[in-house]
């Protein structure tokens, strides 16, 4: 017999590429279907509060609230090297030239404002937007500097934009591990043997999108219509990689330490939960 599962991702190309086969029955999970849910990653984070969906993309700073209520999967994740998060501005800047200014960041409990928070405790004066405003914000002169995720990366010199610092280099700079951008949750509630199929699934979806991408492009173009195919393919060639197959011990380690750093400084509650339903 076949159980249906919620499972929420963003509409961001990396996402919608290891979903893809997954949600359209194209690989095997077991008998398991699944009903998508694609919203912005700090919406994602916002569900999760609340244990809203089955199964989850979530920043692993919105994890480090969420821990009681979910477990983390091992495939499925956005990490890596070279791929965090930058803080850019109107006009060159450093960061201590951005205390007491107005510091936009794309969601609370983003990984993107985690970091901006431990590379620099002197920010007071931090600002929400979703990250698609952010870089119009600041050409419009709203704040003296922007926390930039996803594709933007890509496009922030196109709007005037200088970097400040690559928050994702600081930290391999800083800890010599990749940086731990997103992953997937499950509910602690969960028979664990669900959990590994959809591990597995997860995994067989990601691999049929590097096997078939034509056949994952037409799903992929309908969630990013507003970039071109060269910033969709760099977008999926940055964020999917061996990790997001399975973390691996390397990965795990990245994801505790972003975890213990966090607890350290008083940004996310402690908690003894074990990080794996396997």
């Amino acid at each position: 017999m076949s159980e249906t599962l919620t499972l929420g991702y963003s509409p961001c190309p990396n996402d919608t590429f290891i979903f893809a086969a997954l949600v359209h029955n194209q690989v095997p999970c077991g008998g398991l279907r699944f009903q998508e849910r694609l919203e912005d990653v700090e919406t994602l984070n916002r569900l999760a509060l609340n244990a809203t969906l089955d199964l989850t993309k979530i920043s692993y700073h919105a994890f480090g609230h969420v821990r009681e209520r979910y477990t983390l999967l091992r495939a499925g994740s956005a990490l890596g090297r070279g791929c965090g998060p930058l803080v850019v501005a109107p006009s060159a800047c450093s960061m201590a030239d951005l205390r007491d200014k107005t510091v936009l960041i794309p969601g609370e409990m983003t990984t993107a404002s985690l970091l901006l928070q431990l590379c620099e405790s002197g920010l007071t004066d931090l600002r929400s937007l979703p990250f698609d405003q952010i870089m119009p914000a600041l050409r419009r002169g709203e704040a003296a500097a922007g926390v930039i995720i996803h594709e933007s990366r890509f496009t922030f010199a196109d709007y005037g934009l200088h970097q400040v610092i690559d928050l994702g280099q600081w930290w391999e700079e800083s800890t010599g591990l990749p940086i731990p951008l997103g992953g997937i949750l499950a509910r602690r509630e969960l028979d664990p043997e669900i959990v590994a199929r959809v591990e597995q699934g997860i995994r067989a979806s990601l691999e049929f999108g590097r096997a078939h991408p034509e056949q994952v492009a037409a799903y992929i173009r309908a969630h990013a219509q507003e970039l071109s195919e060269e910033v969709t393919a760099q977008h999926i060639s940055l964020y999917v990689n061996d990790f997001s197959l399975d973390l691996g011990p390397e990965g795990e380690h990245a994801v505790r330490y972003l975890l213990q750093e966090a607890e350290r400084h008083g940004i996310v509650p402690c908690c003894d939960k074990p990080l794996f339903a396997l």
